[in-house]
């Protein structure tokens, strides 16, 4: 098909009259977060840990998701959106702070929680945003004073999720709900995989700091 000619896009940001209740710009920064988080742990690996990697590591992020944006302003159905630009570069800005701040990444996480619906997972469309929730996780493993304690085991987190915005809602008039969350959760990878020797337990306890196990924590919207 011919491109089309370069055009913006205001996609809003939370607002319920958005096409997906701004549950996509969360996804915007979660996908720049973990591409960022991908390329510190290679250039941080291939260059022996010099300072400076985190910052490199965004700002490829934030580069490859510039370029994707540009390929979609060419796109009928889309647009180049600044909402997105910014929600990527706020993505791969928490992934800085998080490599630099001492003490951060052990206290903090950014995560996904997907909820399996009927498809058990949907890969695109407005389903698919449906069920992703995007969470904060401040562990207190990272906490020196509960090191020794089994609070140790314990999440507190704070997130954002939104519903009734599938095309099927709209025509049957439900309105749109924002649902940010708080909530308690269990720390998987303390409680199973924090001494773990073998190549699996590692990278299943790395999993868990970017993506959060259904049904292992109690949210209330």
């Amino acid at each position: 098909k011919d491109p089309q000619p370069f055009r913006f896009h205001n996609e809003g940001w939370f607002g319920k009259s958005t096409a997906n209740v701004g549950v996509d710009k969360f996804t915007h920064a979660y996908n720049s977060y973990l591409i960022a988080e991908f390329l510190h742990t290679r250039i941080k690996r291939r260059t022996d840990g010099a300072r400076g990697s985190a910052l490199s590591a965004a700002a490829l992020a934030t580069g490859l998701m510039i370029y994707s944006e540009l390929y979609d302003a060419h796109e009928k159905t889309s647009g180049f959106s600044i909402q997105d630009i910014i929600s990527n570069t706020a993505g791969a800005g928490f992934s800085v702070l998080r490599n630099t701040v001492p003490g951060l990444k052990e206290k903090l996480d950014l995560r996904l929680l997907l909820i399996p619906n009927s498809d058990i997972y949907t890969f695109e469309g407005k389903r698919h945003f449906a069920q992703q929730r995007y969470l904060f996780a401040l562990k207190l493993s990272g906490f020196e004073a509960f090191q020794d304690s089994p609070l140790r085991f314990v999440e507190l987190h704070a997130g954002y999720y939104a519903k009734g915005f599938t095309l099927p809602d709209r025509a049957r008039g439900v309105v749109p709900q924002r649902k940010p969350f708080v909530g308690i959760g269990l720390n998987l990878r303390e409680l199973f995989f924090k001494d773990s020797k073998s190549w699996l337990g590692r990278g299943a306890g790395g999993a868990l700091e970017y993506l959060q196990v259904p049904y292992t924590a109690v949210h209330v919207d």
